[in-house]
């Protein structure tokens, strides 16, 4: 046969050369015969070493039989069939090529062959055509890709391992781009990457870690935004070496593809943030994760806050304020609108510098939130995942305060009952986050649009300030927020936070008592100590529970009197020398009455003592409980504390400070004989010159400072307030024991 071949090759007769081949493949190569098969296949392969390199001329009518015996059920025969292909690919060499897939997709079927002899044949081919590959420039590439990514997702081990040989093999061709089609494969890649066999696990880590190499070396050329959301599905995957492999993909990727990757935001948040509270058994992913969640954090720029205030004309528009940017939704971008957006977009690229990335990138701040929503609500999720939520939400509350303010009214109820989670830390970064909220000038808002709270928030926006005329209510009469002069101004979600942070210690009790100094003291830390203060009294005053009003104002007095946090404030009530200072007292004053006795205390840190002395003199005509004394007593345990020092020392002065005196000797004839009696009397005792004290209601005013401004208070008018709160809770004190009779009754029945 060899011998008739080069005859009919030197005679040029291709007629009689292609007649002999197709009698080969015929009636050889494709008998029913198994005999006829391999002798045909023998003669095929005799053929071709025959032809030499005239062999290209005819490689079709050469491997087209030899492949269909690929798939015949007699091993050996598939054996002869590798072997002709063998010799055949090795003559003709570089002329394969354009044949490259179908013979590929043969020997990826052998490559999972059951029988030994066939896989051994295969592989010594497989070397052969990778060689050919390797020499060449010619390969075809583009018409590859399809094939590789049908092929790359077969589950067989031996078909993973030849994949993933091929695509080493094509990575590490000089002429050969496959990063360019890397998006057509990567899925495939790492779920070849969860195969059960460590060897071919080996071989994946190390062609992807090639991959990773050359993403770093051609950032440029890398097509980052098409394969950031198969990290994003990968990073969330049940397999430790999928997920962490992921994980440093994805922490590369922003870190070279920058704003790039803001799009796919929300996704990468959403396979970032659970990882957050992984333990040290993945301490490896955890690591990484933290990476990505800083870097995309850092990603969010204070532009990304104008990317959507693009106008319809021709001319850059002048920036609206936060109240336009506050009433009116984000624009949906419809196809017929994209032309004239494209035209503005590009008006705006002229005048501001960078615009045009910026443009392009646009950052899904909708779904980011939604996404942050999600992982705070779910109760499951883990203390430093919560701790990243509240970071992320606070810093787009400062980079893009305006769009975020959006979405205040859906986030309000969630970051309150934050303030209940078990973590310190959870609740720091929390009432960080309401803070900002509450000061931020992006949340003030026009009459009518500020934030919604049922009944219970005032029509318009609120004035914090007290007014100078004692029993005025704050008015909501003017336009705009306001406070006191030496107060920062609030914007309109404070007032909401202060009522919905009452409400919230009301309906849960357990918080007001075990966190409310905590979270009230951080406030005051956080915002302004003086317009906390302020509005919560405000909103006490109205408050309809009684009991609670007494407890909270008990609450806030004791953090008054003894955070360190309070310094100031306590400073400023203590000489009560600017209207401000005394506009606040009163206002405090009103709330306070919920409590005789911190209404008490609040008297000794303003050194109002004859007031103090008028308003003990009225508790003869209380019901004095057990609560009462014991509040007293603390009261009297108070009095000996740094707090009260100016106070001890001015027992010294007799002759100007008569109702400092009397006041607490009013206290001590309150106490039984206890403990605190002892104190407060062994203190009085300590007074100079007893005689001294013979004082009548008309002893002379001391001419001090502090005693004209107290002055401009009516006293009278806030004696009669006293004791009409005390009216009422007499009467809810009443209505309860009645109520409590008649449960017992209904027992007893």
């Amino acid at each position: 046969l060899p011998r008739l071949v080069r005859e009919f090759v030197a005679q040029n007769n291709t007629s009689q050369i292609k007649h002999v081949i197709q009698i080969l493949s015929q009636e050889f190569a494709l008998s029913q015969h198994p005999h006829s098969r391999k002798g045909g296949l023998i003669g095929l392969a005799a053929c071709s070493i025959a032809l030499g390199k005239d062999s290209g001329l005819y490689l079709k009518e050469l491997i087209e039989p030899v492949l269909t015996c690929f798939n015949d059920a007699d091993s050996r025969l598939r054996y002869y069939a590798c072997e002709a292909l063998y010799n055949i690919v090795k003559v003709a060499r570089g002329s394969v090529l354009p044949h490259f897939n179908v013979l590929f997709d043969g020997l990826s079927k052998l490559a999972a062959d059951p029988d030994p002899n066939v896989k051994s044949g295969s592989e010594l081919l497989d070397r052969l055509l990778k060689d050919i590959v390797t020499e060449s420039n010619q390969f075809d590439l583009v018409g590859f890709i399809p094939l590789l990514r049908e092929r790359i997702y077969s589950n067989n081990q031996y078909a993973r391992q030849f994949i993933i040989s091929w695509i080493l093999v094509l990575e590490s061709v000089p002429d050969i781009n496959l990063l360019d089609y890397l998006p057509e494969i990567l899925d495939g890649l790492f779920q070849i990457l969860g195969d059960n066999s460590k060897e071919i696990r080996k071989m994946c880590e190390v062609a992807l870690g090639e991959f990773l190499k050359e993403i770093k070396k051609n950032p440029s050329s890398v097509k980052f935004a098409e394969m950031a959301n198969i990290l994003v599905i990968h990073c969330q995957a049940a397999d430790d070496l999928i997920q962490l492999t992921a994980m440093c993909w994805m922490r590369e990727f922003i870190q070279l593809a920058g704003r790039v990757m803001l799009p796919y935001s929300s996704g990468i948040l959403t396979a970032v943030l659970p990882c957050l509270s992984y333990d040290d058994r993945k301490k490896n992913i955890k690591e990484v994760a933290n990476v990505c969640n800083q870097s995309l954090m850092k990603l969010v720029i204070p532009e990304d806050d104008e990317m959507d205030e693009v106008k319809p004309s021709m001319t850059i528009p002048a920036e609206p304020t936060s109240e336009e940017s506050l009433s009116k939704p984000e624009a949906v971008i419809t196809s017929e609108s994209q032309n004239e957006l494209d035209v503005t977009a590009l008006n705006q690229s002229l005048f501001f510098p960078c615009s045009c990335e910026r443009i392009q990138v646009t950052l899904n701040l909708d779904g980011i939130v939604q996404v942050l929503d999600y992982h705070l609500s779910d109760t499951s999720i883990g203390m430093m995942t919560r701790i990243a939520v509240l970071k992320w939400l606070y810093h787009l509350y400062i980079k893009t305060p305006r769009k975020m303010f959006r979405h205040t009214d859906s986030l309000f109820p969630i970051l309150l009952r934050t303030l209940s989670d078990e973590s310190d830390e959870v609740i720091l970064k929390d009432l960080e986050l309401l803070a900002e909220i509450a000061s931020s000038p992006a949340g003030q808002t026009e009459e009518g649009h500020g934030p919604s709270d049922g009944s219970d928030v005032r029509p318009g926006p609120v004035e914090l300030h007290v007014p100078a005329r004692a029993g005025q209510l704050s008015s909501s009469s003017t336009k705009g927020l306001e406070c006191s002069p030496s107060t920062p101004t609030m914007n309109s979600y404070f007032y909401k936070f202060m009522i919905n942070l009452l409400k919230r210690f009301s309906s849960e009790r357990k918080l007001l008592e075990t966190r409310g100094a905590f979270i009230i003291r951080q406030l005051c830390l956080l915002l302004n100590a003086e317009n906390i203060f302020h509005s919560m009294a405000d909103i006490l005053l109205r408050e309809e529970d009684l009991k609670f009003a007494s407890t909270m104002v008990h609450t806030l007095n004791t953090i008054l009197l003894t955070s360190s946090e309070l310094f100031q404030l306590r400073n400023q009530l203590k000489d009560l020398k600017t209207p401000e200072s005394r506009n606040l007292f009163c206002c405090l004053y009103r709330s306070w009455c919920h409590n005789p006795v911190t209404t008490v205390s609040l008297c000794f840190l303003t050194q109002n003592y004859k007031h103090a002395y008028d308003l003990i003199q009225k508790f003869g005509d209380l019901e004095v409980t057990v609560d009462f004394l014991t509040e007293v007593d603390k009261l009297v345990q108070l009095i000996e504390c740094p707090i009260f020092t100016y106070l001890r020392l001015q027992l010294l002065d007799v002759k100007n400070n008569p109702y400092l005196i009397k006041a607490l000797y009013g206290l001590l004839m309150l106490l039984p004989q206890s403990s605190a009696f002892q104190l407060l009397s062994h203190r009085l005792q300590c007074v100079p010159n007893p005689e001294l004290m013979q004082s009548t209601d008309n002893t002379k005013p001391s001419t001090s400072f502090k005693r004209t401004a107290a002055s401009n208070i009516d006293y009278t008018e806030l004696l009669q307030h006293f004791e009409k709160v005390q009216n009422k809770h007499l009467g809810a004190r009443h209505q309860r024991a009645g109520r409590a009779e008649q449960l017992d009754r209904r027992v007893v029945l």
